[in-house]
């Protein structure tokens, strides 16, 4: 085989992988610039290219895809289990026996690569979401993620089960801080903030392998409490139940907040079923709500901040920042509150059904 058959045959496989990954609910649009197979050529080898192009989004078995892949057993599952620690596949184990699916673009197989981001993959996927591919991931509907209020904005009588961060942290038994892989791919980039890279909160029921990132309980508490302090807006998955991590976001570094301020995806996120509301007649106009605002909601006006009701995601932060206690969150009317969907299954039906590949 001469070697432009080798590339040929190399560059069919993370075409394959790319038409696989659009499948997906999230989604993995193409460019005409082609740039996503180069951000895929970063992350996967050719083998394991080939391999993830025939998985799809529900969990199989080894032995169901090391037939359909024509792998020996023991082969099959050394490859799925390797490729699953690096974040490109997603397991889990259901009656004693190991399942795997295909991981999706975002989120799941970019948030993993913290350790392979380099100056070349962080221009690439720059690239790629600038000319297609954040709109073709973040547009569709239900939103990727959806903004948590910041917990000492809202009335404890109003706030939904679903977005009281809080009582989830308390139910739950492993805690980890991590880098926030969206500053980390922005300090290859320029990053414009200096927000810290340790924001990124992720949680679970279940006892997990020890961790360098792990936190008690009480160092997740309190963390929630200083990432609102710092200004950081929290967003989480945009479901009802299963949550597992809360990102503490800035609009300048990250995607989905992106989404609005960089590529004028105003649905890129699904807002918090609250609004903010600033009292004009008490306002002093220092501007430090205009400061905190991520997604520039909030305007100078006649020497008083304005909020901008339709740019508004509900974070609270111009809230918890106020030093004169005239900014306060409303609660929606029952006719504009949206709930999530229950689950991450509802969430990919939905998905699905929306960008028309539930047939």
């Amino acid at each position: 085989m001469t070697l432009m058959e080798v590339e040929i045959l190399s560059n069919h496989v993370y075409e394959q992988l790319a038409e696989a990954l659009n499948k997906l609910p999230n989604g993995f649009p193409r460019t005409p610039s082609n740039v996503e197979i180069r951000v895929l050529k970063k992350i996967f080898s050719s083998e394991e290219a080939s391999l993830a192009s025939q998985l799809n989004g529900s969990m199989e078995s080894v032995e169901v895809i090391a037939n359909r892949v024509e792998l020996p057993y023991e082969e099959a599952e050394a490859k799925l289990v390797k490729m699953a620690k690096r974040g490109l596949l997603w397991s889990r184990e259901k009656n004693k026996k190991l399942l795997f699916r295909l991981a999706p673009f975002v989120v799941g197989i970019y948030e993993s690569q913290r350790e392979s981001m380099d100056h070349e993959l962080a221009h690439l996927v720059e690239d790629y979401l600038a000319n297609g591919g954040a709109v073709g991931i973040m547009k569709p509907q239900p939103a990727l993620h959806r903004v948590i209020p910041a917990q000492k904005a809202v009335k404890s009588e109003w706030i939904l089960p679903y977005d009281d961060v809080k009582a989830i942290l308390l139910s739950s038994k492993t805690f980890r801080l991590s880098d926030c892989i969206c500053r980390v791919q922005q300090d290859y980039v320029g990053r414009r903030c200096d927000f810290p890279l340790r924001t990124c909160l992720s949680f679970s029921s279940a006892e997990r392998q020890p961790s360098e990132d792990d936190i008690s309980k009480e160092e997740a508490l309190a963390f929630l409490d200083k990432a609102e302090e710092m200004g950081l807006v929290h967003t989480v998955s945009n479901v009802m139940k299963g949550l597992g991590y809360v990102c503490n976001c800035c609009g300048c570094c990250c995607g989905i907040l992106r989404g609005i301020t960089d590529w004028g995806i105003a649905n890129s996120v699904a807002c918090a079923n609250y609004y903010a509301v600033i009292n004009a007649d008490e306002c002093l106009g220092c501007g430090i709500c205009r400061n905190r605002c991520q997604v520039h909601a909030i305007s100078e006006k006649g020497g008083v901040s304005v909020v901008d009701r339709k740019k508004c995601i509900g974070c609270g932060l111009c809230v918890t920042g106020c030093p004169n206690g005239v900014a306060k969150l409303e609660k929606k009317p029952e006719s504009e509150i949206i709930n999530p969907p229950v689950d991450f299954k509802a969430w990919e039906h939905e998905r699905l059904s929306n960008r028309g590949l539930d047939k």
